[in-house]
């Protein structure tokens, strides 16, 4: 519908923190990081791919600017598709290697058979045969550029189907192999029916929309084993040379993880209020405290880091939870801790769960066909007042009742931004203290810096009821008090949640990097607590020695909290998702170091 467009240019450059519900069409971040290098010019949202025409060409640009010839990137695409970017990496890197060792015209050099890898002069793998873009003066292509073109708008329109699957609930597997199945034209209705009916079978032959393509993705598998064929060549090449450039790294390909499934509905081993079948877990020897421990991320990551995450904290198996079923708003988040499951005790008063319980003068003006009971994820940033005004402006052209097209669009604009109606076709964000409310803080709690700062931390923040909830069984173990190292301490959700709880804090060793953050917890402690505060800046800073001396100066501490930056884990950061190895998500094996340097120093006490 024309004039229905997104809010683009004036408030949409900001970092996304959420992990993934309502995400936007586009997702900008508010970082340039540092200098685009293999890791952190793959792009990929829930399928692989940035969303759009425009985005599908920029992706191929930027592997061209990493020095792989355009025409090489599209041949990489028609080999092994696009979802898998890792794995698109590696056949590049692969064809290069082959290139490089000169073994391209014939394979017999690595002890391999190319069948129709090079039927004809566009698939010869010997990169100084490939026409790079940016060489002006290099060869004649021989491929057709528009079929390339034709080739990239094909995907783009993959791309945005998948998105709608996902949009609906379904898995990014589920997506791409109902389009594989049943193809890229076909309705979406068809693809939604080839995911139920594979659902109910459980294998590649459980449908009958599309029995054709369904036998050729079963039996056709050439382009498979080429794929692997082609990695292993990698791998061949970079165990005579050392390495190469990426040492004992671990596959590109995704091979060595496994995706660990979320649950649903998303309720962590136990939540007031949910009956369940009683879960009795058995932390690993070198998980038992002290010190109690507690990390927090979130949980929508790229394949394998929930994995590599439990397999540096002691293998424990990750307690996911959603804040909806303990507040007005969406939080998913994964924890993983050592402390006991059982005995929890929530806040009280409990929190609504509602829109209009949490503030129920919104109500009068909220329209019937706005069917929202519940808000997405808090972001760290919220919508302009071009946005709201736009959509003041079509709701009065639009009468008394808007037709389904302009109800849709109101309805999506206000999912993604947390929208509230505040008037007659008025509508608002959040106010910052309404976001305290809802994540469990103290009302002006972030107030004295910037209400963009106020946003920001509040986005990143910890939701407190859920935290107090877990950490509601020291209660009873610590009628003292406890020390607590809290590492990325943020605003201080953790301290908050165990001051709610009524459990003092005799001392706390906080480490935050923002200066902002840093202002607001010092404010609310001043105000709140009688027990030490140290303030440090980096966890890069914390040496083993320095980590000693306050476990020798405080006789250890009772819990070690925290949750790294998730900048490169959330599902709407479209640019830098490059998981764990991400400039910022990375800090989470400082978290581990030092974990493991205070158990250390505390069984030597």
């Amino acid at each position: 519908m024309a004039g229905l467009t997104s809010d683009s240019n004036d408030s949409d450059k900001f970092e996304w923190e959420s992990d993934g519900e309502a995400a936007p069409s586009s997702a900008p971040t508010l970082r340039n990081l540092d200098a685009p290098g293999p890791s952190t010019l793959v792009r990929q949202n829930s399928n692989g791919w940035a969303n759009g025409e425009a985005m599908s060409t920029s992706l191929v640009e930027e592997y061209v600017t990493m020095g792989f010839p355009k025409a090489m990137v599209v041949k990489g695409i028609k080999e092994i598709g696009h979802n898998d970017v890792n794995a698109l990496l590696e056949l590049l890197l692969t064809y290069k290697a082959l290139g490089d060792e000169g073994a391209l015209g014939d394979c017999s050099t690595s002890g391999c058979a190319c069948p129709n890898v090079q039927d004809d002069d566009d698939d010869d793998l010997d990169s100084d045969n490939w026409d790079n873009d940016n060489d002006t003066g290099g060869r004649e292509h021989n491929s057709d550029s528009s079929g390339d073109e034709d080739f990239l708008k094909e995907m783009s329109a993959k791309d945005e189907k998948i998105n709608l699957l996902v949009d609906m609930g379904f898995s990014e597997d589920e997506a791409n192999m109902a389009m594989t199945t049943c193809g890229v034209d076909a309705d979406l209705c068809v693809l939604v029916d080839s995911i139920s009916a594979s659902r109910v079978a459980g294998d590649c032959h459980s449908t009958n929309l599309c029995d054709d393509q369904v036998m050729d993705r079963c039996f056709d598998s050439f382009g498979e084993r080429k794929k692997t064929r082609l990695i292993e060549e990698r791998k061949k090449k970079r165990k005579r040379y050392g390495g190469g450039a990426h040492g004992n790294r671990s596959s590109l390909d995704g091979s060595d993880d496994e995706p660990m499934l979320l649950p649903n509905p998303m309720v962590g081993f136990n939540l007031p209020g949910y009956r369940r079948p009683s879960v009795m877990r058995m932390l690993p020897q070198q998980a038992i405290g002290p010190p109690f421990f507690y990390y927090e991320n979130v949980a929508r990551t790229p394949r394998g880091v929930w994995e590599t995450i439990s397999r540096f904290l002691y293998d424990i198996e990750p307690e996911f939870v959603d804040s909806m079923h303990l507040s007005a708003a969406a939080r998913k988040r994964g924890y993983i801790h050592n402390l006991p499951i059982e005995n929890r005790s929530p806040l009280l008063p409990l929190p609504p769960k509602t829109i209009f319980e949490a503030f129920p003068h919104y109500k009068k003006w909220w329209p019937s066909w706005d069917p929202r009971r519940q808000l997405n994820c808090l972001q760290t940033t919220v919508a302009s007042a071009k946005t709201t005004e736009r959509i003041q402006s079509l709701l009065a052209r639009s009468g008394n009742s808007p037709p389904p097209s302009v109800q849709k669009y109101v309805i999506d604009e206000c999912r993604k931004w947390n929208l509230v109606w505040v008037g007659k076709n008025k509508v608002a964000p959040l106010e910052p203290n309404e976001v305290e409310y809802l994540l469990g803080f103290p009302r002006d709690h972030t107030r004295g810096v910037g209400k963009t700062e106020r946003y920001k931390s509040l986005g990143n923040s910890f939701h407190v009821d859920t935290v107090a909830y877990h950490l509601s069984v020291l209660r009873d173990m610590f009628p003292n008090g406890v020390s607590v190292l809290s590492l990325f301490t943020g605003i201080g959700g953790g301290e908050v949640a165990l001051h709610r709880l009524g459990i003092h804090m005799r001392a706390v060793v906080s480490v935050e990097i923002g200066e902002a953050n840093r202002r607001i917890l010092r404010g609310w402690w001043d105000q709140t607590q009688t027990g030490t505060l140290i303030e440090i800046a980096d966890v890069k800073s914390l040496t083993p020695d320095i980590i000693a001396s306050y476990v020798g100066r405080f006789g250890g501490f009772d819990l070690v909290i925290g949750g790294s930056p998730c900048n490169n884990l959330a599902g709407s950061n479209r640019h830098h998702r490059d998981g764990l190895e991400g400039e910022q998500s990375s800090l989470f094996y400082h978290y581990f170091r030092i974990l493991d340097v205070v158990k250390s120093a505390m069984a030597r006490m």
